[in-house]
């Protein structure tokens, strides 16, 4: 329930009394480190004069410098760590201190992991934010996974410190995605800070949270929904536009559970988010390709890229594949031709070195990056499939042969050749058309059914423009 009777206003008032003695505790501390800073600092002044002008004012004029940025879609997490309201008087604060600095420490670990930006820590609050600084598509599923074990940890470390009954740290979550904008400073070390609704829905959702509770807006819950168990809250008075809804994230699905309690991922999930990080992939192999790839490459270019990667997911569901087989597919057929931005020939063998690099850092285990460069590998010409997959993407690289834009893809085709000087007149490129067409044949089912009548076609039509 939103809001508080007198009762829990009370409590709230006492709460907050304890928190304020044992913060004045905490400031006295700080007063003795500004003592030793400002000391500190006398001897820096003192070096700093012999340092040129030139220099400190170059120094002030970086630090002085702040770019903003434009995000999209960020996913910000607002947390409260709190354990004040149970401590008794005779509790060592510096102690509790200790502990929340362990805490803290634990949950810069948990976003660095899930390459989170952690923007800052006020007190007990602590604020971070995904698809920042790398703009990416899956933030929202990052920052709730981060959530659930900040929230697993907790629970373990207060079991560990006190027992199951004896619990003094508590932690509320409250999580919104939406556009941000940053502000960036720094030089050596670079910060960010966030300003904008997305911020200030995140800390006002964090607010109406309970202990142990995480709860997410109706945006970041249609992001997260397949993932995650979630029940529905309430609502959220929004000024100027109609109620916020909001959801509790209990864990992760049974089905995408590996421990059965909803923390841990199983392979279903990571494949799962897999498919969707794909997303992400494609965009910087596509970005590459447009900015590396020679001009003369008429033919290999993004859009014949994008065709294969479109092409094997549509014969895979065909030819009935699983969800980790469509996204080997879709990783091969996106790397399968990156090796044109090294080299034209050999360029599959430049594509898996590329894919061996690159992979890893997306989390693609080591055998499904061995059978996304054997997949890769087996799109040369001509083509020698081994088993279903490789069937299935060299069907997809050659699906141009039975498509009704079959002659002036071919054309394309040609004029990269011609401008290697690889191919001599457009009637001895026809003439090897016919001959390759009429030996070929598509080694899926699927590939047959859909291009096998148009590839006779195209044989004819082919044949009709050979003038000797």
């Amino acid at each position: 329930m939103i809001g508080t009777n007198n009762e829990e206003l009370v409590k709230r008032i006492a709460k907050l009394a304890k928190q304020n003695q044992e913060l004045e505790d905490h400031i006295k501390k700080l007063e003795k480190q500004n003592e030793k800073l400002a000391r500190d600092n006398e001897k820096l002044k003192a070096l700093s004069e012999k340092v040129s002008p030139e220099a400190l004012k170059e120094t002030a004029e970086w630090d002085k410098k702040e770019k903003s940025l434009k995000f999209n879609m960020a996913t910000v997490l607002y947390s409260d760590i709190h354990g004040f309201s149970k401590l008794v008087e005779e509790t060592d604060s510096s102690a509790i201190m200790d502990e929340l600095d362990e805490i803290l420490y634990e949950f810069d670990s948990i976003v660095e992991k899930y390459k989170i930006e952690k923007i800052k820590t006020i007190g007990d609050t602590y604020m971070c934010a995904g698809g920042i600084p790398v703009k990416n598509i899956t933030n929202p599923i990052d920052v709730v996974m981060a959530a659930i074990e900040m929230r697993n940890f907790l629970e373990n470390y207060e079991v560990k410190k006190r027992g199951e009954e004896n619990r003094i740290w508590d932690l509320k979550i409250g999580i919104h995605t939406g556009p941000v904008t940053a502000s960036v400073t720094g030089k050596k070390k670079i910060n960010y800070d966030i300003k904008g609704d997305t911020v200030n829905t995140a800390s006002r959702i964090e607010a109406v949270s309970e202990n142990g509770v995480i709860l997410i807006s109706v945006m970041t819950y249609e992001l997260v929904k397949e993932f995650f168990d979630c029940e529905y809250f309430g609502k959220l008075p929004v000024k100027y536009t109609n109620d916020l809804q909001m959801y509790e994230v209990k864990g992760i699905k049974p089905e995408f559970s590996a421990d059965g309690k909803g923390i841990a991922p199983n392979e279903a999930f990571r494949i799962k988010f897999g498919l969707i990080q794909f997303t992400d992939i494609q965009e910087l192999i596509l970005d590459k390709l447009e900015r590396e790839l020679p001009d003369y490459l008429f033919y290999h270019n993004v859009k014949h890229t994008v065709d294969v990667v479109t092409e094997v997911e549509l014969i895979g569901w065909g030819e009935g594949c699983n969800d980790e087989e469509i996204l080997i597919l879709k990783t091969a057929g996106l790397f399968h031709d990156a090796g044109h931005t090294v080299t034209y020939d050999g360029h599959e063998f430049q594509g898996t070195l590329i894919a061996r690099e690159m992979l890893p850092k997306y989390n693609y285990s080591p055998e499904q990056i061995e059978r996304i460069c054997s997949i890769i590998m087996s799109t040369m010409l001509p083509p020698k499939p081994t088993n279903l997959l490789e069937d299935i993407i060299c069907d997809s690289d050659l699906d141009y042969l039975g498509r009704s834009d079959f002659i002036p893809v071919s054309n394309t085709l040609f004029e990269e050749l011609k401008a290697q000087n690889k191919m001599g007149s457009l009637n001895d490129w026809n003439k090897i058309q016919v001959k390759f067409i009429s030996g070929h044949q598509y080694f899926t089912k699927t590939a047959r059914s859909l291009r096998e009548v148009n590839k006779q076609l195209q044989i004819e039509r082919i044949q009709s423009l050979i003038t000797e």
